[in-house]
């Protein structure tokens, strides 16, 4: 059977909830494909994050992962285009660590593409009536930590593995703030509703391609 995991985060920095965590949890309620749907979520530190994601991968060898996050400031859902080998923590993650200007992974490559299909999630988020575009950059704080080290994964599995075995479809997606959900007064926010409904579609575009 084919296997699927998404992932969101904790809150971070005093926030009382994270609209990616909440809408995971959604997902997973309402989920009705053949596929099976593993959700978690992850710690927003940079140590614990990859390794809690690298025990999922391991537990469950998904076929597809879209890991998703909060980006504040964005008022549309942006999957992220490329996961860049750097962290440099304007402020301290959830266990106090502030690396600055460090690699995700020493000795990886500069940066990896992402497995998603971008465009065709855009495209269909757009058209049922969320806000969605595409996102060049993932920063360098914990979110990209985790997209970066989520792709080296897929590298390491497809070059290692058997075609049938290899994890190709992943990625990371950005979600904006949910109504109610707290933040700035001025950030723009969807409907927690649509914020699932957008990462549904996304994982259903996915899984459709193959």
């Amino acid at each position: 059977m084919t296997t699927a995991l998404v992932t969101g985060f904790e809150p971070f920095a005093g926030d009382a909830r994270n609209p990616s965590a909440e809408a995971v949890h959604l997902l997973a309620e309402s989920w009705d494909g053949p596929e099976m749907l593993v959700t978690a979520v992850l710690p927003t530190a940079f140590g614990s994050s990859t390794e809690r994601l690298a025990q999922l991968l391991a537990q469950h060898s998904p076929d597809v992962v879209i890991a998703t996050g909060l980006a504040g400031g964005r008022a549309w859902i942006t999957p992220e285009r490329v996961a860049v080998n750097l962290i440099d923590a304007r402020v301290p993650d959830n266990a106090g660590e502030q690396p600055v200007d460090e690699p995700s992974l020493a000795g990886a490559p500069a940066a990896y593409f992402s497995g998603l299909p971008v465009k065709a999630i855009v495209n269909a988020v757009a058209a049922a009536g969320i806000p969605a575009r595409e996102s060049l950059s993932a920063g360098a704080f914990v979110c990209n930590h985790v997209f970066f080290r989520l792709m080296d994964a897929v590298a390491l599995r497809s070059a290692d593995a058997p075609p049938a075995d290899r994890l190709v479809h992943a990625g990371f997606i950005h979600v904006p703030w949910a109504d109610g959900f707290g933040g700035p007064a001025d950030a723009p926010t969807l409907p927690i509703e649509d914020i699932e409904r957008a990462l549904r579609i996304a994982l259903r575009v996915t899984l459709d391609q193959g």
